[in-house]
């Protein structure tokens, strides 16, 4: 079958590196195309450059047989090519309608050139019917959309465009195993129907689940095109990570555990009820659920960014008073965001200024910056997370793996006893995953306490010592390591859905 888009020879250098050093795809009507490969591979440059974003310093781009350019996203668009990615591009202060049809909306002539509300609004409900999200208020302002809402509506934005190629980035990344496996039909669908799909995916069960070809980066280079038939888990991360890795996890250790962090009765209106729990020092406790849980919104609360009606929070027996995240540093509880861009970094500065932003007090005498003090510590934290690139390099432009180091270096300069990490290997490669899991095992190892927030039921599983599950603002159970079962624990996180409490709608 003769492709619709064929990339050849593409390469692309940026400052410092060659994000792409002689890369050919070619892409097939009726075909999914997966493209994976460690975080720094190339592949976020080689999707820009399919749908308009960067131009390849060398190379050819060829449509349906004909050299094409594209200058923009707006050209690859009207050439019928559409990209989701990975970071979001939701504008929060337009209705989640208006974001569907953005750039493609409906007018009418008469008075000049008029959107035509009516015929938006159909084609916004429309697009989001496919996803099964009906649900979601087309009028809504988008700000107030959770990450899996914000990606859903990034998924109808397409849908509404009638591309015949279609580049995916991680579009399953924030979205839990019913909604992403939604989303795989839908895309199963749309190659049933004839399009071309780029599919660019960490996660291999995904890949081995839709995928007809793989295509793997490793260094800004194709290392591997194959029929997915041809392949197996281990081929690919062999491919991937240039040497085989016997296990996606790490060996568990048990270790003796003190009490050290009791939350009892927290409660916020219409976010959660009535949670109460103990982390124990030495201790990864999991909390797994699906989207709209309130797992971040509790998190969010013991951290202090976020207030509470009800409820006492308590680090060595002693009563904290979470007023505000400075508080809770000070007194030794730390939480790592799960959305690192907007929550997490500050995108245009250095790995070393994101790392100490929140002990900067620490590391200054009358208000000038120890810089001996301030490199010693962030080398050794540097190292010890193994976050590649220079301390000057802004975090911007580091790859996705590296950037969620950083925000753990954060957390570990902050000398904390608790530490909160919400979806931490989300959008991560499986080599940048395993170094993650390694760094909260160490933490424990330490005595720290960790509270891993997942909604990827085997990474709890694997990683976690206990594991509560929640639902609709509630705790719906909870497991010891030696009762984790994934179907009692998939049946607690649904059971909130069923019973429907009344008291609690988490938003």
């Amino acid at each position: 079958m003769p492709s619709i888009l064929e990339a050849s020879e593409i390469t692309k250098s940026f400052p410092g590196v060659k994000a792409l050093n002689g890369v050919s795809l070619a892409l097939e009507s009726g075909q999914v195309h997966a493209l994976v490969g460690e975080n720094g591979a190339g592949k976020s440059t080689l999707i820009a450059i399919l749908a308009g974003v960067n131009q390849p310093d060398s190379g050819s781009l060829k449509l349906r047989g004909e050299q094409v350019s594209f200058a923009s996203p707006v050209s690859a668009r009207r050439s019928g090519i559409a990209a989701i990615y990975q970071e979001l591009t939701i504008v929060p202060w337009i209705s989640v309608g208006e974001n569907i049809v953005l750039g493609n909306e409906p007018v009418k002539w008469k008075c000049g050139q008029i959107v035509s509300r009516d015929v938006a609004d159909e084609t916004a409900r429309n697009a989001l019917a496919r996803l099964d999200a009906g649900d979601i208020d087309i009028h809504m302002q988008a700000s107030r959309l959770s990450p899996g809402q914000k990606q859903l509506v990034e998924i109808a934005r397409i849908l509404a465009l009638d591309a015949r190629v279609i580049v995916m980035d991680e579009p399953t990344s924030s979205l839990p195993r019913r909604e992403a496996e939604r989303l795989l039909n839908i895309i199963v669908q749309l190659k049933e129907s004839g399009k071309a799909i780029l599919f660019v995916s960490h996660r291999l069960d995904e890949v081995a689940e839709i995928a007809d070809t793989v295509t793997v980066l490793r260094g800004g280079r194709r290392v591997l095109t194959a029929p997915i038939g041809q392949l197996d888990r281990h081929k690919l991360i062999g491919a991937m990570i240039g040497h085989e890795i016997s296990e996606l996890y790490p060996p568990h250790v048990e270790l003796q555990k003190t009490p050290l962090l009791r939350v009892d009765g927290l409660t916020r209106r219409d976010r959660f009820a009535n949670i109460s729990f103990e982390l124990r020092r030495g201790e990864i406790l999991g909390f797994y659920g699906l989207i709209g849980a309130g797992r971040t919104e509790v998190m969010r609360a013991v951290a202090g960014a976020d207030p509470i009606d009800t409820g006492a929070i308590s680090l060595d027996g002693r009563r904290l008073a979470p007023g505000s995240v400075a508080a809770m540093i000070a007194s030794g509880i730390v939480y790592l965001p799960e959305d690192r861009k907007d929550q997490g970094l500050a995108l245009h500065m250095s790995v070393q200024e994101n790392i100490i932003l929140s002990i900067l007090g620490r590391l200054s005498s009358y208000g000038v910056i120890r810089s001996r003090r301030v490199s010693a510590l962030t080398a050794e934290l540097v190292k010890k997370v193994r976050v590649t690139g220079a301390l000057d390099r802004a975090v911007v432009n580091l790859s996705g793996g590296n950037q969620q180091k950083v925000i753990v270096a954060r957390g570990l300069a902050s000398g904390a006893d608790v530490l909160i990490f919400d979806e931490p290997t989300r959008g991560i490669d499986v080599g940048a995953k395993y170094e993650i899991y390694c760094l909260i095992q160490e933490l424990a190892r330490e005595g720290a306490g960790v509270i891993l927030v997942s909604s990827e039921l085997p990474e709890i599983i694997n990683v976690a010592d206990r594991a509560i599950v929640m639902s609709n603002g509630y705790i719906y159970g909870e497991f010891d390591r030696a009762e984790f079962d994934e179907r009692a624990m998939l049946t607690a996180a649904f059971e909130g859905l069923r019973t429907g409490k009344d008291e609690v709608a988490v938003l």
